[in-house]
């Protein structure tokens, strides 16, 4: 097994998830008070700008989340506005809640004709499924719909209801066939929560790239991607957060350059009842939320969508399974937080990715 690095924090707070932290002409007070040099780029027309102030759109309209995406070397807006709208496009696709969707009628009638990027992301899907035997399912949906993490007074599930729901996932039964795709369980849904901001953060990510931009953050409620790098030719800065503290209750800054940066964590989507935290993170053999004694799964990784199942996956597995999958994947490195405050970083997290202390 591959060597893991250990590190004991001395809080009350332990998980871990995103923040940004985008150090232009002054950095964050919370992740140091460096000053750096202003970035300068010359224009089309040969005029020469100011590049540290870039052009950001924020949303909370789409894909149940916060949304900012920042361009740093273009102040074309029309190029912004087309991103949300590639974000709209795939709300209108992926969904499992809006009827009309091609994941509705799936979940609806059995069987639908998607599109071919709906189909890729569906093959997504079914290899993470595969590659952990089901402890990470694209068809959890008879599960997932039994919970209501946004309820303003949350219950939970009829005990038998989810016992009989789990009987129902099971990704096997769900086949691609070209670009007809069809489920064997009537019973059965797709839910592809855990896996499609990361795809949709990468389409975004193409369309800027094909329109020549080299600079710029896509945050997609916490899974950051980044196009390039600081237009100085720096990397972004990527903030490490404690979770249920303030946005600048950081435990380290990583540096990115053109990676992706997700989390999955027990803070994001939860409810007490009885003293008794429930998370949105789901035991596929049980229906319940998963107890293994993590609090957080940090995953970079090239592609967001790899580092959207790659941090579900790995909380699901646990931390010895989990470490061992990432063992086995180059180019991808994770940091665990246990519930015995302590971080475990993959080796070629610290070596290959800067992290520096955020004070």
């Amino acid at each position: 097994m591959r060597h893991m690095k250990t590190t004991k924090i001395n809080v009350m707070h332990l998980a871990v998830y995103l923040v940004l932290c985008l150090f232009l002409t002054v950095a964050l007070s919370a992740c140091g008070s460096t000053q750096e040099t202003e970035a300068e780029s010359t224009s089309s027309d040969g005029q020469t700008e100011a590049a540290n102030s870039p052009i950001t759109e924020y949303s909370m309209d789409y894909l149940d989340t916060f949304i900012q995406i920042s361009l740093y070397d273009t102040q074309d807006r029309s190029i912004l506005e087309h991103c949300f709208e590639i974000i709209e496009s795939y709300e209108d696709r992926l969904s499992r809640t809006l009827e009309g969707t091609e994941i509705y009628e799936l979940n609806e009638t059995g069987s639908v004709e998607v599109e071919d990027d709906v189909r890729e992301l569906l093959e997504y899907g079914l290899y993470y499924s595969g590659l952990t035997d089901g402890v990470f399912d694209i068809t959890v949906e008879p599960i997932t719909s039994l919970w209501d993490f946004k309820a303003e007074n949350p219950q939970l599930p009829d005990a038998e209801e989810l016992a009989e729901a789990v009987k129902h996932v099971d990704y096997t039964k769900l086949h691609i066939d070209g670009n007809t795709v069809t489920l064997e369980d009537p019973e059965s849904g797709v839910d592809l929560g855990a896996i499609a901001k990361g795809y949709i953060a990468d389409q975004v990510k193409e369309y800027l790239v094909s329109e020549g931009v080299e600079s710029a953050i896509i945050n997609l409620g916490g899974n950051v991607l980044c196009v390039g790098h600081k237009p100085d030719g720096t990397p972004f800065n990527v903030g490490l957060q404690y979770p249920f503290g303030a946005r600048d209750d950081l435990i380290a800054v990583v540096e990115i350059d053109d990676f992706s940066v997700v989390t999955s964590g027990i803070d994001q989507r939860n409810f007490t009842i009885d003293g008794v935290l429930y998370h949105h993170i789901l035991n596929t053999e049980t229906g319940y939320p998963v107890d293994n004694n993590l609090l957080s799964v940090t995953i970079i990784s090239e592609k967001s969508v790899d580092g959207d199942g790659l941090s579900t996956t790995c909380f699901a597995l646990g931390l010895d399974k989990g470490m061992e999958l990432i063992d086995s994947i180059d180019g991808v490195y994770a940091a665990f937080v246990t519930d015995d405050y302590e971080i475990h970083y993959s080796e070629g997290f610290e070596d290959h990715i800067q992290v520096r202390d955020s004070q």
